[in-house]
């Protein structure tokens, strides 16, 4: 979805260019959802005929646990199955939330696992959250060219460096996607002409409001897919406010033999790459071949945005908040990517900042851009930050001219300076 909407944005780029592109441009959502759900379709044959090519039986069953060695499944029609093993592994990951207190919430609306299965365009749409997969699906749809409104209860990308966060959402909204900030929704109803009527109220003046929309798109968090597999009558502990299964540091529940990994575990990066490595090394333990643990420090990740945003270690206010405000220091510097300046688009939130520790070697504590291919260009600095690195080993690496990457091989301006942090061609 992030490239559809950049490849609207490199045709309009493209006639700055010399490119002559002939009448007007849309976005036909048919192509692209058959297009992306074939892709999905593949994907999942893909990994069934790799699992049977080793050897892995694969159940198409819906599964419960009777003891701590014990799975009891059951098909659709009905038909159970017993399995037993000496160890269970749960990775049954996580599913969109529903505000099921908002009348009208699951009735008309949908989630992101839903978008993409849509049989024509979702038109007007509103999308309730911020978190980054909200911000993601509301960028997309802007970037295709619908009306987007993004209704924010109280701040954007929660967790993640707030700085960032808020170039992020200034750039979305320079680039047309609208933000109803410190609002809630109350209840959504389906109109005669079919339009969903949207009532919210405004936390700022205690106003109600409504609107209409063609969609309605929840994106309030996921809930870990815990509540039928029976953990309870086991003892498996779980966290109370989350439903996540509490875990030890080799992936292990309270009950022995029982191991869990991925968005279900409790504190666990809600990340896909995240869950394959902590699933790797799980087995890779449980068949001796290794004692290997995963290590959740500084995973790197990234914000596919309209201008995307990638991070790896501490956000600022976490630095701040573990050494104090004289015990970090803050490089950073506001730069210009190339692939903008013919094109003439605004740069103003294409920002990136190190932040170390301001003693000694001053190690990197965390690293944060936002610009074209944020997640090729954090990628890369996440090794050397695994490695320990510092900021003289990044002063002392040669950047790769002209790329975006290259100005954090250069970055020298501390916020504590109150210098001018605006990269200059000298």
């Amino acid at each position: 979805m992030h490239q559809a909407a950049l490849l609207g944005t490199a045709v309009k780029d493209a006639q700055k260019y010399g490119w002559q592109i002939p009448g007007p441009i849309c976005h036909d959502w048919t192509t692209m959802a058959d297009a992306i759900q074939n892709h999905v379709r593949s994907l999942n044959w893909g990994h069934r005929v790799q699992l049977q090519d080793k050897k892995v039986k694969y159940l198409n069953i819906k599964g419960s646990l009777v003891d701590e060695h014990t799975v009891k499944g059951l098909t659709k029609a009905g038909k159970e199955t017993i399995l037993t093993a000496k160890n269970i592994v749960i990775a049954t990951g996580g599913r969109p939330n529903y505000p099921t207190k908002i009348p009208g919430a699951m009735e008309h609306g949908l989630t992101s696992d839903d978008i993409f299965w849509l049989k024509k365009s979702p038109g007007k749409t509103l999308v309730v959250g911020a978190s980054y997969v909200a911000l993601e699906c509301a960028g997309f749809l802007t970037g295709i060219g619908l009306d987007t409104t993004v209704m924010v209860r109280s701040i954007a990308l929660r967790g993640f460096d707030q700085q960032m966060a808020g170039l992020v959402t200034d750039y979305m909204a320079a680039y047309g996607t609208k933000f109803a900030w410190k609002c809630v929704p109350k209840s959504v109803d389906k109109l005669s002409s079919g339009a969903l009527q949207v009532t919210w109220s405004d936390s700022h003046t205690g106003n109600e409001h409504k609107d209409t929309y063609d969609s309605v798109l929840w994106a309030v968090g996921r809930a870990p897919e815990t509540k039928a597999l029976g953990l309870d009558k086991l003892g498996v502990e779980l966290k109370k406010e989350t439903g996540k299964i509490i875990l030890g540091s080799d992936e292990s529940t309270s009950v022995p033999n029982i191991y869990a990994f991925g968005d279900i575990g409790e504190g666990r990066p809600e990340l896909t790459p995240t869950a394959i490595k902590a699933g790797k090394l799980l087995a890779r333990r449980l068949a001796g071949h290794s004692t290997e643990l995963m290590n959740y420090d500084n995973v790197a990740t990234t914000v596919f945005t309209p201008l995307e945003y990638g991070c790896v270690g501490l956000s600022e206010e976490e630095a701040e908040k573990r050494l104090g405000k004289d015990g970090i220091e803050v490089y950073h510097a506001f730069y210009k990517p190339l692939e903008f300046t013919v094109a003439e688009r605004d740069a103003s939130q294409c920002y990136l900042k190190v932040v170390c520790e301001r003693a000694a070697e001053q190690k990197i504590l965390g690293l944060h851009f936002t610009g074209p291919n944020a997640g090729e260009v954090t990628q890369g600095f996440a090794l050397g930050i695994q490695c320990g690195a510092t900021y003289s080993h990044l002063l002392q690496t040669v950047g790769i001219h002209p790329t975006c990457a290259e100005d954090l091989t250069k970055v020298s301006i501390t916020k504590r300076s109150g210098l001018d942090a605006t990269v200059t061609g000298c």
